[in-house]
């Protein structure tokens, strides 16, 4: 998301796993024999025995602390603000990185598009007939507590999750008929049959939480209490809204496993929460945070000139971004009937002038969105392939014509601000809605406004979206923008409260029909807390997000993908708007780290280590 958000940051040949003999990819992965690791299409990179990721440095020294404000987020996490320690349940304001306290079944490579490898699991045997996981837990994986982890921990779990948990988590476990635990180290899902072949990729990777504090413990209810993992970390201090530290465990069981060497290295990742991003950036000068990512570009390009970087203590670059697709877009709620109409949604896209947008606030940082899948190999480009229209060709009259077409690109304005070529389109396409002039603003034929409220939550928004505001009032539209608080934004968020929002996630590197499903399906429309913000309905979407669960190879998941962005594209059901192909970086010169960064995530807390020799010539030793 994931934006949390975005949506995560999970998840070449090198080194040792270079020499080692390529495994078999998990369509075709053996059943009735323990694998070591899943792959949706591609081979496993690394054998059973490996000793470490190949991006990782080994020999990183533990220590020091590492501060910064989140950039991404998941569940019900909040970058703002949160009330609550529990990550996984539907409600509340949960802090982010709190998944560090826990372990999960498997583990993603974040050098693999979709590798996994066992974590607390050493091994995964899958039934003949597909449809059942037995994993069989690692012996030594222990709870912070120092009581061991079993399997009627992750039968409690993903029963829990499928009955109480975050829609992100519920979805996925839908086809889930059982968790049960076949002795104290093996624990069996299984499936219905109708779940998608890679769905085990995605609950596989779920934290794993403990029996006995969520019996003691109500699982539905916020608490503070810190909870009961098994991870590399755990709960330090806490200032409820304002501050979370966590504590490298230095007993953490995995410590010297291949999925843990080189990672996990600071004592102390503090997470600090800021209403206003300027308080958050003056902190940084300062030094109370030490590291941040950018994601206002006037500050970027302006704002960076001050005592601690010019004098070389705060490091300021670009890092490339992740090779997994990018969704940025306004989202039209279309459970309000004035914007199920796509001439609607297509009007109110044309009245957003990214080109004045960039040069004037941007400052040139951004590039024009037009997919919703951007910087992968999903998006759809020109005309459709033989292998799109296969897919796409039983769905004629249920999916608009311009999907045939060339694919759909948002509007390229003159630059002015105010394009009289394309608020004029604008305007025949409402009146061709049945939208027409009363004075100054629209009218249907009820007598009803036309009127748009654009819900915020940074002040960075408000002056963003305030000339698109203007351009709509122009053409009639009865357009206002809403600032409140993080806790109510979520609230109205989650509730589906709102005219229009703007969000921004990140997918798999290899998508699912879980997550697909989670943001376009009908199914998700009117789950509170899903990802389907615009409300989307379709018979010929779902049947699209169908066919990329069926897709049997990457050729097949690439059409498939491609055939839903063109549809998607057309509907206007998200309208894509900017993107940057960087992460904006700043940091306190105190960090090491292994370059390049992995092409599929970018955790820094994970993967950097505190350089003391580099802290102490910064002062900061």
């Amino acid at each position: 998301m994931s934006p949390r958000l975005p949506r995560r940051d999970f998840l070449a040949l090198a080194g040792a796993a270079a020499a080692a003999p390529l495994l078999p990819a998990f369509a075709a992965s053996p059943t009735g024999k323990p694998l070591h690791g899943l792959s949706a299409f591609g081979d496993l990179k690394y054998a059973a025995d490996f000793k470490h990721f190949d991006y990782v440095n080994p020999d990183a020294p533990k220590g020091g602390t590492i501060s910064f404000s989140v950039p991404s987020w998941l569940y019900n996490q909040s970058p703002l603000t949160f009330n609550t320690l529990n990550s996984f349940t539907p409600k509340d304001d949960g802090p982010p990185r709190m998944e560090m306290c826990f372990d999960t079944l498997l583990t993603a490579a974040l050098d693999e598009p979709d590798a996994l490898y066992g974590r607390l699991a050493e091994s995964v045997t899958i039934s003949d007939d597909r449809n059942s996981f037995e994993f069989r837990l690692r012996p030594e994986a222990r709870f912070h507590d120092g009581t061991p982890v079993t399997s009627a921990d992750v039968a409690f779990t993903f029963m829990t999750y499928k009955e109480k948990g975050h829609y992100d988590l519920q979805l996925p476990l839908l086809e889930l008929t059982s968790a049960e635990a076949v002795d104290p180290q093996t624990v069996r899902l299984t499936f219905t049959g109708k779940q998608s072949e890679r769905t085990i990729l995605t609950v596989a990777e779920f934290p794993i939480v403990s029996k006995a504090f969520y019996t003691a413990n109500d699982f539905s209810q916020p608490t503070m209490i810190p909870p009961l993992g098994s991870g590399p970390y755990k709960v330090g201090r806490v200032v409820a809204g304002q501050t979370i530290e966590y504590e490298r465990n230095p007993d953490y069981w995995a410590r010297d496993l291949g999925f843990s060497r080189g990672l996990y290295n600071f004592d102390r990742i503090r997470i600090e929460f800021y209403r206003d991003r300027q308080a958050g950036f003056e902190a940084f000068k300062k030094g109370d945070l030490t590291y941040r990512q950018e994601h206002v570009s006037r500050t970027w390009a302006t704002a960076y000139d001050f005592p601690a970087l010019n004098d070389k203590k705060v490091v300021k670059r670009t890092f490339s971004g992740e090779k997994r697709p990018s969704l940025q877009a306004m989202a039209l709620n279309q459970r309000r009937e004035r914007f199920r109409d796509p001439r609607v949604r297509r009007a109110i896209a044309l009245c957003f002038d990214f080109e004045w947008t960039n040069r004037n606030l941007f400052y040139g940082v951004y590039t024009r969105s037009h997919s919703t899948f951007e910087r992968s190999d999903y998006r759809a480009e020109g005309l459709p392939s033989p292998e799109e229209l296969a897919i796409l060709d039983p769905l004629r009259g249920k999916i608009p014509d311009e999907a045939f077409g060339e694919a759909v690109l948002q509007p390229s304005s003159d630059g002015s601000g105010r394009d009289r070529k394309l608020l004029g389109t604008a305007s025949r396409l409402l009146a061709e809605a049945g939208w027409k002039r009363n004075g100054n603003m629209l009218q249907n034929d009820k007598g009803e406004k036309l009127s748009l409220e654009i819900l915020a939550d940074d002040d960075s928004l408000v002056r963003i979206f305030s000339p698109f505001v203007e351009n709509m009032r122009v053409i009639g539209i009865d357009a206002t923008i809403r600032q409140v608080d993080s806790a109510q934004y979520n609230l109205r968020q989650n509730e589906f409260d709102y005219d229009l929002i703007s969000a921004a996630f990140s997918f798999e590197a290899t998508p699912t029909r879980d997550t697909m499903e989670l943001f376009f399906h009908s199914r998700a429309a009117a789950s509170p807390s899903a990802r389907n913000y615009p409300g989307v309905r379709d018979a010929g979407v779902d049947a699209l997000v169908e066919a990329v669960g069926l897709a049997k190879d990457r050729p097949a998941l690439v059409a498939a993908m491609r055939a839903l962005d063109r549809v998607l594209r057309a509907r206007m059901d998200w309208i894509p708007n900017w993107h940057s192909a960087n992460h904006l970086v700043a940091f306190w010169d105190m960090f090491g780290f292994k370059e390049p960064k992995p092409d599929y995530g970018f955790p820094v807390e994970a993967l950097w280590w505190f350089d003391k020799d580099k802290a102490k010539a910064i002062g900061k030793g």
